[in-house]
């Protein structure tokens, strides 16, 4: 090779170089990168900021009580399925869980005969609102090893509320516990200045008088009520018919309050005299266990007025000589 060949391909790499580095000047100067502020992906499990806010706490299930339905909570033990494993009248046979009646203040193996689990076995002290709600929240993690296949209750405010039911289910129900005092904090006044007066509650608007509800009731209403309420299935309603859980109904308005002969009334409706009047079937209606403390009913009671009042209109039907509605 000359020397000719040799200053042709020293030049050549040169120029490449300068070509190279040119381009590279010119690059940097129209496109400036910067560093992104955030990943373009995120990756799971990367830790959480530290000003999350905790998840909040459930109030205390003796607040939550107060405010309680049993009427709800039964309604709540079918839409859970509690119904398909349980069985909650008095006597009741176990199925696929214990009967419940008497659940409430009773020993964790409070059904004899039946096959609790070691875990629940194992668990000293009656059944309280603190555990019951704790086991109705998640029973496996109140009982490790439960045959409870139950996931839980999330729902605070539907705990109480099957807590409540569960609690009537009995011939003296457990006290429900006190809700603590509402801690309100108030700003100091003004130097000279008198503190505002407390303002006084709202009483509770009461029920309007069963006679001018009866006035505007509507009996075929009241049948249907007995239906969606369940009242079917404990009770029979024609001329003659046989009791089941319950009485027949035909002729109880004005009728004896054990007016069934032969039915094995609770001592609490058996110590009640005198007739079945209209003021006394709605406060039946709308809470059994309240009227008749000890009763049998394992119904919590009807809440709606108007609703307990197309009942006991379709009651008062069922007789060959019906008693005369009350003036409004």
């Amino acid at each position: 090779m000359n020397s000719m060949e040799i200053n042709k391909a020293f030049g050549a790499v040169l120029t490449a170089g300068i070509a190279f580095m040119g381009a590279s000047l010119i690059g940097s100067t129209i496109i400036h990168p910067h560093k992104l502020e955030k990943p373009a992906i995120a990756i799971e499990g990367a830790a959480a900021p530290a000003n999350a806010a905790a998840p909040a706490e459930d109030p205390p299930i003796a607040v939550l009580l107060a405010a309680a339905d049993p009427a709800r909570g039964q309604a709540a033990t079918q839409k859970a399925g509690c119904v398909a494993c349980h069985s909650f009248n008095e006597g009741g046979k176990a199925g696929v869980g214990p009967n419940l009646y008497g659940v409430v203040g009773a020993p964790h193996g409070h059904m004899e005969g039946y096959a609790y689990s070691a875990a629940l076995k194992g668990k000293a002290g009656p059944w309280t609102y603190e555990e019951l709600n704790e086991w109705l929240k998640k029973p496996s993690a109140y009982a490790p090893g439960t045959k409870m296949t139950y996931a839980g209750m999330p729902d605070a405010k539907t705990r109480a509320d099957i807590i409540d039911y569960l609690h009537t289910l009995a011939q003296t129900p457990e006290p429900l516990p006190a809700a603590p005092a509402a801690k309100v904090a108030t700003a100091a006044p003004a130097a000279g200045t008198a503190p505002p007066a407390a303002a006084a509650p709202a009483a509770p608007a009461g029920d309007p008088p069963i006679a001018v509800l009866l006035a505007k009731a509507d009996p075929e209403a009241g049948k249907a009520q007995t239906v969606k309420s369940g009242c079917v299935a404990c009770h029979t309603f024609n001329d003659g018919g046989k009791a089941g859980l319950g009485p027949n109904l035909y002729g109880v308005v004005g009728g004896p309050h054990a007016h069934m002969v032969g039915f094995a009334y609770s001592a609490g409706l058996k110590a009640k005299e005198g007739p079945w009047t209209y003021e006394e079937l709605n406060e039946w209606l709308k809470k059994p266990s309240a009227y008749a403390p000890g009763t049998k009913m394992s119904f919590a009671g009807l809440p709606d007025p108007q609703a307990r009042a197309n009942v006991i209109d379709y009651l008062r039907t069922l007789s060959a000589t019906p008693l005369p509605l009350p003036s409004p």
